[in-house]
């Protein structure tokens, strides 16, 4: 891998993609909404499949979207979930070295992307180089060691455990959401322009652990991270179907609940 490549720890299986589509600019981007006005320019990065990207572009309309991602089979996905109305544009492009002129957006988003790139500093000033002045760096992550759950059943610590492993060495990291307020000041945004918070995912209703345990369970023997873990050595096909079928009993269990804390940061350029 070159400098500023690494591994998507998720991979695109279904069951990662299903996952990625529950994402909504109310569920997801909250923080962000009283910066948005009908007619600014946005750059969403690592779009994935675009149901966050159809909010914003609604929010700001008439303005122009532009998203990014680079998985160009990803961005099929995303033109097919953002309405033919919207003014949004999709191209390739690795957040590393984005393919635009300097103050080029007025607003530049990112979620849960910055946990899974190389070099997190370098993408976030390339997000500020091409943000105009007066505009915004939007950036929200997870943050695993942050995961609480209940009942404590031994499947889903190793489940994180085994998630922090894999996603490091892919150069990743887990626990980004505590890390941006950092990563933002490396960048060069100065601290008393930076607004950090945090927020969370929260899953306890039947419905609601049915379906987010029902996709880490699927998830966790089918998708990339069970591909890799399996093939580095760091579990195997048992190890992850026992683990799979602990996600299955916790989302059985009617006292369930599961909270994912998100760090947050806008900075202002």
């Amino acid at each position: 891998m070159t400098e500023n490549q690494n591994h998507y720890t998720h991979g695109f299986h279904p069951s990662v993609l299903r996952s990625h589509q529950w994402r909504t600019v109310e569920n997801s981007a909250a923080y962000l909404l009283p910066e948005l006005k009908p007619g600014q320019t946005l750059l969403d990065v690592g779009c994935g499949p675009g149901t966050i990207t159809a909010g914003l572009a609604e929010r700001v309309g008439p303005g122009l979207v532009t998203a990014v991602d680079r998985s160009d089979e990803v961005l099929t996905q995303a033109a097919a979930a953002v309405p033919q109305a919207a003014r949004v544009r999709f191209r390739t492009a690795d957040v590393h070295a984005l393919p635009f002129p300097d103050d080029s957006f007025d607003v530049v988003h990112a979620h849960q992307v910055l946990q899974h790139v190389a070099d997190p500093v370098q993408a976030l000033r390339e997000m500020r180089r091409v943000c105009r002045p007066g505009g915004v760096v939007a950036a929200r992550d997870s943050d695993y060691a942050g995961f609480v759950w209940f009942p404590l059943l031994p499947e889903l610590a190793e489940w994180n455990a085994l998630y922090h492993r894999v996603a490091r060495f892919n150069r990743g990291e887990p626990d980004a959401g505590r890390m941006l307020r950092a990563w933002a000041l490396d960048a060069g945004f100065a601290g008393e322009r930076i607004e950090a918070s945090s927020s969370t995912w929260c899953f306890a209703e039947d419905e609601d652990r049915a379906w987010w345990g029902g996709m880490w369970a699927e998830r966790v023997v089918s998708s990339g991270i069970a591909d890799q873990a399996v093939a580095e050595g760091f579990a195997t096909r048992a190890d992850l179907e026992r683990i799979g079928a602990g996600w299955r009993a916790w989302a059985a269990e009617d006292r369930g609940w599961f909270s994912v804390l998100h760090g947050e940061v806008l900075c202002r350029v």
